[in-house]
């Protein structure tokens, strides 16, 4: 598709989104409206909050598990030894090993979404951070993939679940589904992230916690959302 019809398509798109901030499920609905690429395309989320990730206590890194999963196939490799390759591969990872893991890593020769590794093998993976690191695949704990729990780690990768972080900007991105999943599914994974963020609040956080939200496709057009109504539809938040 030439520049030109991109353009054109994404004015299109663009036109139908009004200055202002939507009901999450109005949002939903027009995030699916306006995607019209010729693939299946992703819906994001980028939410601004109210930190400054430069201070330890206003950091945030967590991980959640979308209910009704990314859209997206995830292949887990492991690195683990003995009985844990067995537990590895009957929970569904698709690469499992420990040396000629490493190996093939470090010569490019393997491709993975996500690598889980058990606490004991972490020296021998430590040579992987200069390869993985500026991936955001290396192993660690607070992402859940250093863990003696491998078949509750790859089957939850499996399902759906993701790891998110703020950025040096204070914004999360995070993916919540494909635009052709149905509405109901878009919103129940855009709900979960929200009360995932809002639960993992930073210790350090002052004033207004959640700045804007606005969602998308992947080709689309962004739409703000009415942070209140994604905390009125969360039990536990509307107070």
């Amino acid at each position: 598709m030439s520049k030109k019809n991109i353009s054109r398509r994404f004015k299109n798109a663009s036109s139908l989104i009004a200055d202002e901030e939507y009901h999450y499920q109005d949002a939903i609905a027009l995030l699916k409206k306006t995607s019209s690429a010729r693939f299946q395309e992703t819906a994001e989320v980028h939410i601004v909050l109210g930190l400054d990730p430069k201070y330890a206590d206003q950091q945030l890194r967590s991980t959640v598990i979308l209910p009704k999963g990314t859209g997206k196939p995830v292949k887990v490799a492991v690195i683990a030894q003995g009985e844990k390759v067995t537990e590895a591969l009957q929970a569904g990872a698709d690469l499992v090993g420990s040396d000629e893991i490493v190996e093939q890593i470090l010569d490019g020769n393997i491709s993975f979404d996500k690598l889980i590794a058990t606490p004991d093998l972490m020296p021998t993976i430590a040579k992987l951070g200069r390869v993985l690191g500026p991936k955001g695949l290396m192993p660690s704990p607070k992402a859940g993939t250093v863990t003696t729990n491998l078949a509750t780690a790859v089957q939850e990768f499996k399902l759906g679940k993701i790891e998110y972080r703020v950025d040096r900007t204070g914004i999360v991105h995070m993916p919540f589904g494909k635009s052709n999943f149905p509405q109901e599914d878009l919103a129940a994974n855009l709900l979960t992230i929200q009360e995932s963020i809002e639960r993992n609040k930073p210790s350090g956080s002052k004033g207004k916690y959640w700045q804007t939200c606005y969602i998308c496709s992947t080709m689309g057009p962004s739409i703000a959302i009415d942070i209140s109504s994604l905390k009125s539809s969360v039990p536990s938040l509307a107070t």
